[in-house]
């Protein structure tokens, strides 16, 4: 009864120019920092995935002993 509608087009427009606006703020990585930030997740992975790998093999090594 009381409550007033917000215009959703004018509403959307105005998230538009506020989320540019806060865009321009961003200070952006070079491409030599998001090759070196890639690099370094990769190698990460790779690592955190070995050392899983060798857990892995472990318990299954484990669990075999006690089954058979």
């Amino acid at each position: 009864m009381g409550v007033k509608r917000k215009n959703p087009v004018a509403d959307g427009i105005r998230f538009v120019k506020e989320a540019r606006k806060e865009l321009r703020k961003v200070s952006w990585p070079t491409r030599k920092e998001s090759t070196a930030i890639t690099v370094v997740v990769i190698i990460s992975v790779f690592i955190a995935g070995f050392y899983l790998a060798v857990v892995d093999w472990g318990l299954s090594r484990l669990v075999q002993h006690f089954i058979r």
